[in-house]
């Protein structure tokens, strides 16, 4: 099973500027050396274009880099973050949070547990289910079936989470709209 879908990337912008209608300019954080970073960010740009906002790239490289990438989000005069998946960004979600209240930024990221750790918002793959339709393929590699004969399959459920906490602490109200569609509301 897969949780590579770089079309998301798109429609994480797509619900940062539903969020903040004014958006104009957000800072992107991606890893170069972290497979599929380049077709996100590629994703992000065409959904840039189509909402009429500058991109910021910032290339975060390991955790240390982390505090260089808000610094150069606010010089470059960023109103919101978008986070790309990477395990540099995994390991340090509870920072990511802090750094993005602290300096008043709304972000979006990949997964949940971002939220969960203090994010604002988060669009991606349901994990949970990946949990159980994994649990179809190891039924099946034990009833005897080659794994190489299983296909690799891409996410199909997906899941919005909106962190009320968050947008209390960085001054932000969530629109109805976009509220309404969250699959999960941390207040």
């Amino acid at each position: 099973l897969s949780t590579y879908a770089p079309e998301l990337s798109g429609k994480r912008l797509e619900i940062l500027k539903e969020t903040v209608p004014k958006l104009s300019r957000v800072a992107v954080f991606g890893t170069s050396t972290f497979p599929g970073n380049a077709q996100n960010l590629k994703e992000v740009e065409r959904a840039a274009a189509a909402l009429k906002a500058k991109l910021q790239y910032l290339d975060v490289l390991s955790p240390k880099d982390i505090g260089a990438a808000f610094r150069a989000a606010a010089k470059g005069r960023a109103e919101a973050i978008l986070q790309l998946g990477s395990v540099v960004f995994t390991n340090e979600r509870t920072q990511l949070a802090e750094l993005a209240v602290k300096s008043r930024l709304p972000a979006i990221y990949d997964r949940s547990d971002f939220v969960e750790d203090g994010g604002l918002m988060s669009y991606g793959p349901k994990i949970t289910d990946l949990y159980r339709r994994a649990a179809t393929y190891v039924d099946k590699i034990l009833k005897g079936r080659p794994p190489t004969e299983l296909p690799v399959e891409q996410p199909m459920k997906f899941e919005f989470i909106v962190n009320l906490k968050a947008a209390r602490a960085i001054g932000l109200t969530i629109p109805p709209n976009v509220l309404v569609r969250a699959d999960k509301v941390i207040r």
